[in-house]
C-alpha cells in the first residue's frame, strides 16, 4: 500500500497505529496477523513493513474517527475525517464502508 510522507513518518515512528482505507475488495482480504508493506508515495524505495493487529470496519469516516484517539489515526482532531475525500468519494464510502487497520511496525527499509 502506498502512503503520503506524513503518515508514513507517522506509522515508522510509532505514533499512527491505525491506517484507513475503504474496506475495498483487496482490504477484505486482510486478516490479523498479515504483513504489510507500505511504501512512501513519493519514493517507492522507501518502505516499511507492519503486522496486522486488529481490524476495525466502520460504516463511515466519521464514525471512524470519533471512536478513537487521533493520534491513532495520524489525525490533529476528530473533525479531520472530511480530509478523507481527498483520495475517497462519498459514494466509495457508502458502497464500501471504512475500515481501521491497527498495525505495529516491524522493519523499516530506507
Amino acid at each position: 500500500m502506498k502512503l503520503q510522507p506524513n503518515p508514513f513518518e507517522q506509522i515508522k515512528n510509532g505514533s499512527k497505529t491505525i491506517e484507513v482505507r475503504l474496506n475495498d475488495e483487496k482490504r477484505r482480504h486482510l486478516v490479523a496477523g498479515d504483513i504489510i508493506e507500505f511504501s512512501m508515495l513519493s519514493d517507492p524505495n522507501i518502505r516499511l513493513h507492519v503486522t496486522v493487529l486488529e481490524l476495525l470496519p466502520f460504516l463511515t469516516f466519521k464514525e471512524l474517527f470519533a471512536t478513537f484517539p487521533p493520534v491513532e489515526y495520524g489525525a490533529g482532531s476528530t473533525d479531520e475525517y472530511v480530509r478523507m475525500y481527498q483520495y475517497y468519494t462519498r459514494e466509495e464510502e457508502e458502497k464500501w464502508g471504512v475500515l481501521g487497520i491497527r498495525v505495529e511496525l516491524l522493519i523499516s527499509k530506507n
